[in-house]
This record gives C-alpha cells, structure tokens and sequence, in this order.
C-alpha cells in the first residue's frame, strides 16, 4: 500500500480495491473528494465556522478543492433549513468564492439573497392568510365545533379559535400548494446557482 492510500478513510481504501488500479488523476481525484467529505462533515456538525472552512481550503491551495466543496454546499441549501444554518452555509459558500482566481461574488450574493427573499415572502404571505382566515373563525363561532364521535353518541367539541383554523381544509390546502410553490421557486435559484459557478470554470 503506497503512502497515498494509508493516508484514505478504510472506505475509501476498501473503495480503491474493488475498483482496481487507478490513473494518478483519478487517485487525486479520489482522494480530494475523501477531503472535501470529512472538511464538510465537521462543517455541517458545527465543528468548525465559514472562517475555518476558509483557512483549510486556503492551505489546500488547489481550485478543484475550492469548485467541489462549494458545489457541495450550494447542493446541501433547504427551503427548509433554520435561518441559522441557511446563514452558516451561505457564509460558507460566500467564504470559499473569495479563494477562487475568478471571483464573481455579485452574482453569487445576488442569488443566496433571492433565497433570502423567497423566505420572508413565503413566511409574510403565511401570515397574512392566517391573519385573514384567523378574522373568519372569529366571525363564524360554527366554525369553532367540531363534531366528535364516541361510540354511538356524536358529541360537539368546542374549539379554540387556532385550533380551528388548523382544521380547515381550506388553511390545509393554502399551506400545501404554498409550501410546494416556494419549494419549487427555492430549488431553482439553486439549480442556478450550481450552473454559474460551472460556467466560470469551463
């Protein structure tokens, strides 16, 4: 086993046997993603910030390392991620930009704030609607019960006036055709945000 390999996670070593030999550019290869995957790994769990991600790569001073690792966290963005982490990832993605030869941080800053957008639209209309329906339950005390079976008794449950609301089907409805909207909305700003660094680097 040469010096290369022992240095590999037992996978990747049980990888590299079952594939047989390899060109000297697929081990490089091979052995940057195994880098890329434990950096990420302790990123994602929180072991270390945007800072640190910054240095590491910066001492690894090799682009393929830079395009694949914020690549890897353009793929990792959520519709559905705490605005904590959403930030804790975009300042990852920010961070890894500024290392690379062409930089185009405008354009990159452009699309992680159209993300940002898309949240706060999506969460203002939730509001609204909520706010609106919330005043029709509050008009409409039949809207309020709820009927209840108990064996062969129908019993009228009074409700609190949230607790109405989520039993609507009408507020059920609005909250899945949103969410699946903005979903689909988020996930395209994504899509063009994994072209564009690609696009720099063909």
């Amino acid at each position: 086993m040469t010096n290369w390999q022992k240095d590999l996670p037992p996978i990747a070593r049980e990888r590299l046997a079952r594939v047989g030999e390899l060109t000297q550019e697929e081990k490089e290869r091979m052995m940057d993603s195994e880098k890329v995957n434990s950096l990420l790994s302790e990123f994602y769990q929180g072991q270390i910030d945007p800072e640190s991600l910054w240095n590491r790569l910066k001492e690894e001073g090799k682009p393929s390392l830079l395009r694949e690792a914020q690549a890897r966290l353009i793929d990792s963005l959520s519709f559905g991620d705490t605005p904590a982490e959403l930030q804790r990832r975009r300042d990852g993605i920010l961070a890894i930009e500024t290392l690379k030869e062409e930089q185009n941080t405008p354009v990159v800053k452009l699309s992680l704030n159209l993300m940002e957008d898309l949240r706060k639209r999506y969460r203002a209309e939730i509001e609204q609607a909520y706010s609106h329906i919330r005043a029709e339950v509050e008009r409409n005390p039949q809207l309020r019960v709820k009927q209840v079976q108990q064996g062969e008794r129908t019993t009228l449950v009074q409700l609190t006036v949230d607790e109405a609301i989520k039993q609507l089907p009408q507020w059920q409805d609005f909250l899945s055709k949103h969410e699946g909207r903005y979903n689909q909305e988020f996930a395209e700003v994504v899509e063009k945000l994994k072209r564009e660094p690609k696009s720099r680097t063909m």
